[in-house]
């Protein structure tokens, strides 16, 4: 790199969809960065108490709490990282539970009340299965590690009842135990609750019921955001589009691999008859970058994000990305 690029360091997590950012293959224009790949929590964590990454992934809601309320040191640009039909993040007690409706009235544990899959659950409970927030007693812990702390101050709705796990106890203990009635999380449950024949998910076919969801609503959720420090981003107007073409060209390489099978380039059998099941459900760009084909998703989630108490006000989807984002040029 010559010494006019801009040096800034990126945080993300190690997925296809990256590698050809981290291994040289895609370029930043005008840019030499030093890129560290990070799990989601020390990401988020770091990004928002210590603002230690020019350029990171972030946490779709947590950056909502915050740039709602005008605190966020990141700016957005639309690149997905991480997208998932949030059904397989409930697990249940299956001795009580028989189906979505039984969770009325029951305690629920989660890590954290505003991580993104959380939103995304509550939002699925509440518009196929009648369960407001207000219906269920949330049960606040760690997943593998007790006393996990709530990143983000939150204000939330009167009627919204929040309990602390008890000292020394993680949310996957309580529910294998049947201290709770249910468990949502971005990760599944740790230690005997996964052994334990008493625990399952929600849906018995997840995946069906997810493709049922995306047939109905268009909805494909995301996860994960791009975020760029402010001032690097209003210092350097050319810098967000240059993050967004990188980010979308590493992408496109990644599905190029996907779709070479002459020798399979991910560890796992029927890669063929799955990315033809993922376009068939959701389209040839099934995990689409940018604002317009993002619209109908974008949406939902600010609609629930704020019905959930966690944004300060409804955001329009124009505020949320640099504006240099919107549009993009076309040959």
């Amino acid at each position: 790199m010559t010494t006019n690029q801009l040096q800034i360091s990126i945080a993300m997590g190690d997925y296809d969809r990256n590698r050809a950012l981290y291994d040289g293959r895609v370029q930043i224009d005008g840019c030499d960065p030093v890129y560290m790949l990070l799990s989601p929590e020390e990401m988020f964590f770091r990004a928002m108490r210590s603002r230690d990454f020019d350029i990171t992934e972030l946490s779709f809601s947590s950056y909502l709490v915050k740039h709602s309320r005008g605190e966020c040191p990141y700016i957005a640009v639309p690149v997905f990282l991480s997208r998932a039909f949030r059904h397989t993040s409930i697990y249940v007690r299956k001795d009580r539970i028989r189906q979505a409706s039984d969770l009325k009235g029951k305690r629920i544990g989660i890590p954290e009340y505003q991580l993104t899959a959380i939103v995304w659950a509550r939002s699925i409970l509440q518009d196929d299965y009648g369960i407001s927030p207000e219906d269920v007693t949330w049960v606040r812990g760690g997943i593998d590690t007790p006393g996990r702390p709530e990143k983000i101050k939150l204000d939330l709705p009167p009627g919204v009842k929040i309990e602390s796990a008890p000292e020394g106890k993680t949310i996957s203990d309580l529910l294998n135990e049947g201290e709770i009635d249910g468990f949502i999380a971005p990760r599944p449950p740790s230690g005997a609750a996964m052994s334990n024949p008493n625990v399952g998910w929600l849906f018995d076919d997840p995946t069906a019921v997810a493709k049922d969801y995306y047939r109905r609503t268009g909805i494909f959720p995301i996860m994960h955001v791009v975020g760029i420090r402010k001032e690097l981003a209003a210092q350097h107007r050319w810098l967000p589009g240059a993050v967004f073409k990188a980010f979308s060209q590493s992408k496109q390489k990644a599905l190029e691999l996907l779709e070479d099978t002459s020798a399979t380039k991910v560890t796992l059998p029927f890669v063929e008859e799955q990315l033809k099941a993922a376009r068939d459900t959701l389209g040839h760009d099934f995990w689409s970058y940018g604002v317009e084909g993002n619209r109908k998703t974008l949406d939902a989630f600010l609609h629930h994000h704020h019905a959930q108490g966690l944004s300060s006000k409804r955001m329009a989807i124009e505020e949320l990305f640099d504006p240099s984002t919107y549009e993009s040029y076309s040959i």
